[in-house]
């Protein structure tokens, strides 16, 4: 029925990775339609990741800091490239913008909302169908929400993950370059400071991963936050220092090598989740009920706030704290520190991985 869609995600790089069960659902339901997705730039890396993707169209915030006329010319040839262009779009975003984009691309349009009435009251006009972003819902039980309108089953969700097989011949050649061969995912870093588990903790942490039985491999990206955690690491055998040495096709493959994963709640926890590794993740103030690791296992995740649950085979560690999780960015709300990160004993996170090792 339709044979060009498009999906639009104007979020973070988790959010573009978990909207793939929803591009999944839609190929196989429309097998020769033709999906393309609308982002934000910064999310580049990981859309061009996803699989049964043809186009991909961009929009910049650095836009916003051109002259009134160059800025109204990058969105009006972002405007022109969809404009009626497609049968159907989903907007997986309630923003303004994103729903004017899902509404000009297409007569058939859906798209999430804001749930009062005095902000989405226009967009439910010019949508066809719309529905509101429930946060007391994982982000991927969201992200699908526009099956219902089309009559598509969304049982047995499964979240995938995709690289190429250059990325894994890479991956494995560096690693037996450095004999390597058992080895966990250690992920320190996070898109912002105030969801990574401080700098003494994570030292202690590392120590103690370094007497395992398995090498240990410390992954990150190339920006300032990688590259100051990089310059703080302990030196330990048996631990190797990744960061900065992979693009994102090359980690995916990476953590499809690797027996597991301990770090903080980023994309590359959704990553290894998606790859059914042994998950230990570490999580702030972020709220469990929306953006907890989604098991594959079972279509779920967790809304449960205690300091240690396991599900499947994952295990979030939180702190013993009334205000546990708060959903702000920081105690202060304002990207500060998060006092509920400082009250999670590395020893705790080691105990639960030797005991999965031990077994």
């Amino acid at each position: 029925m339709y044979k060009k869609i498009l999906i639009i995600v104007q979020r973070s790089n988790g959010d573009v990775f978990l909207s793939s069960p929803l591009i999944k659902k839609l190929k196989e339901n429309y097998d020769k339609c033709r999906i393309d997705l609308l982002i934000n730039d910064d999310t580049i890396g990981i859309a061009s990741c996803l699989q049964n993707v043809n186009n991909i169209h961009r929009y910049s915030y650095s836009w916003k800091k051109l002259n009134n006329l160059d800025r109204i010319k990058k969105e009006f040839s972002l405007i022109k490239n969809i404009y009626k262009k497609y049968d159907l779009s989903i907007n997986l975003t309630a923003s303004d913008r994103s729903v004017l984009y899902s509404i000009l691309a297409s007569n058939n349009s859906i798209s999430a909302v804001e749930k009062k009435n005095s902000k989405s009251w226009w967009k439910k006009l010019f949508l066809k169908y719309s529905y509101s972003f429930d946060i007391n819902s994982h982000i991927v039980i969201n992200n699908i929400k526009a099956l219902n309108f089309l009559k598509i089953k969304s049982d047995k969700i499964k979240v995938s993950s995709n690289y190429t097989q250059e990325a894994k011949i890479k991956m494995s050649d560096k690693l037996k370059q450095l004999n390597i061969k058992n080895f966990i995912i250690f992920h320190p870093s996070a898109q912002y400071d105030y969801k990574i588990y401080p700098v003494d903790l994570r030292n202690d942490l590392i120590k103690e991963l370094s007497d395992l039985d398995v090498s240990i491999l410390i992954t990150g990206a190339k920006s300032n936050i990688d590259l100051r955690i990089k310059n703080t690491l302990p030196l330990r055998n048996n631990v190797h220092d990744f960061i900065g040495e992979t693009n994102l096709d090359e980690y995916i493959a990476l953590s499809d090598l690797s027996l597991g994963y301990i770090g903080m709640d980023t994309l590359n926890m959704h990553i290894a989740t998606s790859q059914n590794k042994r998950i230990f993740a570490i999580f702030g103030p972020t709220v469990l009920a929306t953006w907890s690791p989604w098991s594959n296992i079972s279509s779920t995740g967790t809304t449960i706030n205690t300091p240690k649950q396991t599900y499947d085979k994952i295990t979030v560690f939180q702190a013993n704290m009334a205000c546990v999780a708060c959903g702000k960015a920081g105690c202060d709300d304002k990207h500060g520190k998060s006092e509920c990160l400082y009250k999670i004993n590395p020893k705790i996170i080691i105990e639960e991985v030797k005991s999965w090792l031990n077994k």
